[in-house]
C-alpha cells in the first residue's frame, strides 16, 4: 500500500549542517509525492544566513544522502519561491513551521497568476534534547550536534 497522493511535491531549504529536521522534511516529501523537487538555496540567496557551506557542497551532500532513492530532482534556489510560482504541475509543498509563511506567499502569488494554490504540508520542528528546535544555526554555533544532542562546553 502506498501513501503517495501527489505527482509532484516541492521542498526547499538551505540544507546546511544537515540535521534531523531536514531528514524529516525530505522524508515527508518522499512519503507524499511521486516526484520530489528539492530546491537548495544558492550561495547568494542562502548566504544571508551567515557562514554556510557552498551550494555545490550542500547539493552534493543531499545527492549522497538520497542515493537509495529515485524520483527526485535537486536544483538551485535563487529566491524563496523557485519553480513553485510558475510550474502548474507542482501540487504540494512540504515546509517546516519556520518556512510556512513562505508557502502562504507562494500561494498568494499563484492565485494572483490564476494558478491553483499548492496544498501545504507543514511538519513540526524537531526538538533537540534541550527542548529547543534543532537548527543549522545552533549547530554552527556549536550548541548542538545534527542529532540535537547538546554540546557541553568545556568538557
Amino acid at each position: 500500500m502506498t501513501s503517495t497522493k501527489y505527482n509532484r511535491v516541492a521542498v526547499g531549504g538551505t540544507f546546511d549542517k544537515f540535521h534531523q529536521g531536514h531528514r524529516l522534511l525530505i522524508n515527508k516529501a518522499f512519503q507524499v509525492g511521486k516526484e520530489v523537487l528539492i530546491g537548495v538555496t544558492s550561495d547568494e540567496f542562502g548566504g544571508k544566513k551567515g557562514e554556510i557551506e557552498p551550494c555545490k557542497v550542500r547539493m552534493s551532500n543531499l545527492n549522497s544522502l538520497l542515493k537509495e532513492r529515485t524520483g527526485y530532482t535537486i536544483s538551485r534556489l535563487d529566491d524563496p519561491y523557485g519553480i513553485t510560482i510558475y510550474d502548474e504541475t507542482v501540487e504540494a509543498i512540504v515546509v517546516s513551521q519556520e518556512t510556512e509563511p513562505t508557502a502562504f506567499k507562494i500561494n498568494e502569488i499563484r492565485r494572483d497568476k490564476g494558478m491553483k494554490p499548492l496544498d501545504i504540508i507543514t511538519i513540526s520542528m524537531v526538538l533537540a534534547e534541550d527542548g529547543k528546535p534543532i537548527s543549522s544555526t545552533r549547530i554552527r554555533r556549536g550548541e548542538i550536534d545534527p542529532r540535537g544532542t547538546v554540546i557541553k562546553k568545556g568538557e
